[in-house]
């Protein structure tokens, strides 16, 4: 049964939910499932935006014909060659023997590497960045975008109804269900930490390059962003996104005056001391303190919460003379990202010869404008009433830094 969606008269998504999979890329969990979008353009010529992942392709393959209804595809344009994307190649081109696949140099170069296969080159069409593609009344204009994020990317504009085709960049984690529209949803409720989730974690570490094509697509009169995963953007809602898009690819906080206190903590002491810190910002008039126990959250969403908050507090114990790993894997994965630009606070725990303070310093100091406070609190073993003063101080010093 063909599940189709039309964009307007011309275009059509043609992709599939998942809510089977648990976990995006074998690393990110999807508690509300994934979409994957392909698009058809029906015009003088017959264009197919990009396939679909294995797991859906045969529910993507019938969508494509319920909109084709015996017509052909005369070209595949090929926008990421990411698998999740580009699985279905090899059966597009075998039912449309006459189709020309549309995509970068490197994306062919990847095609052989993928399926292990040349294609002919009669079946090619090589584009750089500003070449176009006339269907009739549509004409693509090619937008290279790459480490957006792989080296092949590019994207796709369609000039005539002002649809930016954005391959990965604009996607989101979660299905669909049933629109595929933006703004027939509450952006809020149900997509905005999805969104924020799956920019931070899987293109997080490209800023720079999102920012040229940010430069690049204010170039364009665009009316709707189709990406290959999520809805498609249109109105209002992309007016936000593209802001929340600038932020977070500057390394610029979202939420101003929000704190995100992140600890590790083997028999709750530094739990006692992540929660009495939390408390103490509160009463002292910081709104949006949230807390985070590094062994319990997924790595995904406290990467996510890092990119939107101002200020970061890091408590961890120490560990066989080192930092307790779960907190030292996630700094080291906010640094494989690129995260810059943050004010941080480091709170210690040993109970014979702390060092966790000294080394998420450390590895914070590796990391481009991270602006970690010469006040910090050491403890051993637990917090002592003595100690309790510290606290306070080291409460009253974010205050003033977030100021």
């Amino acid at each position: 049964m063909q599940a189709v969606r039309k964009l307007n008269e011309d275009i059509t998504w043609v992709g599939a939910d998942d809510r089977r999979l648990h976990l995006f890329e074998n690393m990110f969990p999807i508690p509300h499932g994934v979409s994957y979008n392909s698009y058809v353009i029906v015009d003088e010529k017959t264009a197919l935006m990009d396939t679909a992942d294995e797991s859906i392709i045969e529910q993507y393959l019938e969508n494509v014909a319920a909109v084709l209804q015996g017509k052909k595809v005369d070209y595949l344009v090929v926008n990421h060659m990411e698998p999740d994307h580009c699985s279905g190649i090899a059966r597009v081109l075998g039912l449309f023997p006459d189709c020309k696949m549309v995509a970068s140099a490197k994306a062919f170069a990847f095609y052989d590497q993928i399926y292990n296969t040349c294609l002919p080159e009669e079946r090619k069409i090589v584009v750089k960045e500003g070449d176009s593609l006339s269907l009739g009344k549509h004409e693509l204009k090619f937008v290279m975008a790459p480490m957006v994020h792989w080296p092949e990317v590019m994207m796709s504009y369609d000039v005539t109804d002002k649809i930016l085709f954005s391959a990965d960049a604009f996607g989101t984690f979660g299905a669909l269900n049933g629109s595929i529209f933006n703004d027939e949803v509450n952006w809020d409720a149900v997509w905005l930490n999805e969104a924020r989730r799956y920019y931070t974690n899987i293109v997080g570490k490209y800023g720079p390059q999102v920012q040229a094509v940010l430069k690049k697509a204010a170039g364009l009169e665009i009316d709707m962003v189709a990406p290959l995963h999520g809805p498609v953007w249109r109105g209002a809602a992309f007016a936000e996104f593209l802001g929340k898009y600038d932020a977070w690819s500057s390394y610029r906080p979202e939420d101003k005056g929000s704190v995100a206190v992140f600890y590790g903590s083997m028999y709750n002491n530094t739990k006692q001391l992540a929660e009495m810190l939390a408390c103490t910002l509160t009463a002292k008039g910081i709104k949006g303190v949230k807390v985070y126990d590094v062994s319990e959250t997924d790595k995904s969403y406290l990467v996510a919460e890092a990119f939107r908050c101002e200020y970061l507090v890091f408590a961890a114990p120490t560990y066989n003379n080192g930092l307790y790993p779960k907190m030292k894997e996630f700094i080291e994965d906010l640094s494989v990202l690129n995260f810059q630009n943050r004010k941080c606070t480091v709170i210690g725990n040993g109970t014979w010869a702390p060092q966790s303070d000294k080394l998420m310093k450390e590895l914070l100091a590796g990391m481009k404008g991270m602006d970690v406070s010469e006040k910090s609190l050491v403890v051993k073993s637990r917090i002592s009433d003595a100690q309790l003063p510290e606290l306070d101080a080291l409460a009253d010093d974010i205050v003033s830094r977030l100021q």
